[in-house]
């Protein structure tokens, strides 16, 4: 589209570039007078419409131009493989399958205004959904934890509602409602299979988990063979973060970012839910989960945030010194698993 703006290597969109997206979803009758473009998306392109009458929309823009994933990406035959649970959770048919879930279960997400698959009123899969007022969980969680009880009470509701939620199989909501069939023998193997790319990664990058590699791939595959087989697989979020849940007015907690949506280990939420919400998860503890399996996922899920971001860090993402204290964090939180002093000395993240 020749109005689009090129920000670096980065594609924004402008207010010509939407004027139509904006018409096409919520009629003539509502002028376009603004666009912002939101932060915080690594995979999609987040903008706020903004009309003459004071009302407001949320534009999302699934395009490799808006994604810091794309050069990130080691495999780009993965990122479309929806039969891998863990391949790139990007993609409008990925999102509207998890609102179509949710939306059934009764669990509250911003409503879709349209979602356009078309390419006529711009060039990418896009889709206009509900600008839900109110700040995030995370944010309320650091002005007014009080405040944030009964969002977190209900929070911890939905996923209750959501892990009672059983699939006929593990994988991505998309993937099993299309009645597809995931890769892999079950949940635990594939978080192995993952965990041990995840730490041959962070090795090439970090010498203190290259020092200890050995270890903790040896920790990796201890934990995992204490793991026993399970056939029983809820709906999970897959990176719920309280920055994932925004507050409405009525203090109910709304689910974003969603694309990730799938049946799986319950303990693989709960392993991100306690390292993200802190003291905070005790609003969100389930009891009768399998210790085992979440302490293999926990580790697991420290891999991965010190490999991820690192990865990511080798593109144009924008906040480069909160991507680095993710990977510090779970670096130091994954020897921490070792027996002994928590690792060699300190040393420079990256390459």
């Amino acid at each position: 589209m020749e109005g689009l703006i090129v920000d670096g290597p980065r594609r924004v969109a402008t207010h010509d570039d939407l004027a139509g997206v904006a018409r096409a979803a919520l009629g003539a009758g509502h002028r376009l007078t603004g666009v912002s473009r939101l932060r915080g998306g690594s995979k999609k392109g987040v903008y706020r419409l903004i009309f003459d009458d004071d009302s407001t929309a949320i534009v999302y823009i699934w395009d490799d131009a808006e994604d810091y994933w794309s050069a990130a990406r080691i495999d780009e035959d993965d990122a479309e493989d929806h039969a891998n649970p863990f391949s790139h959770a990007s993609g409008i048919d990925l999102f509207v399958a998890a609102h179509t879930r949710l939306e059934t279960l009764g669990i509250r997400t911003p409503r879709i205004h349209s979602a356009d698959r078309s390419r006529s009123h711009y060039p990418a899969d896009i889709a206009v959904v509900e600008d839900v007022p109110g700040a995030t969980l995370e944010a309320l969680l650091q002005q007014d934890p009080d405040g944030a009880q009964v969002p977190l009470s209900r929070l911890a509701d939905a996923l209750g509602a959501m892990q009672r939620h059983q699939g006929p199989g593990f994988g991505k909501v998309a993937l099993i409602d299309d009645g597809g069939i995931s890769q892999g023998h079950s949940c635990e193997r594939i978080v192995l299979d993952r965990a041990l790319d995840d730490l041959a990664e962070a090795a090439s990058r970090d010498t203190r988990i290259e020092s200890g590699r050995d270890r903790l791939e040896d920790m990796v595959r201890g934990l995992a063979a204490a793991v026993r087989p399970r056939s029983e697989y809820g709906l999970i979020h897959g990176e719920l973060g309280p920055d994932h849940v925004l507050v409405d007015r009525y203090g109910h907690p709304v689910l974003i970012d969603i694309e990730g949506l799938m049946f799986f280990d319950v303990e693989w939420e709960h392993a991100f839910l306690r390292l993200r919400f802190g003291e905070h998860y005790r609003w969100l503890r389930r009891s009768g989960l399998d210790e085992q399996r979440l302490a293999f996922y926990t580790l697991a899920t420290h891999l991965s945030l010190v490999a991820g971001p690192l990865r990511l860090l080798d593109g144009d993402f924008p906040d480069r010194d909160a991507m680095m204290g993710i990977a510090e964090h779970n670096l130091q939180q994954a020897l921490a698993f070792l027996p002994g002093p928590a690792g060699p000395p300190r040393a420079i993240l990256g390459r």
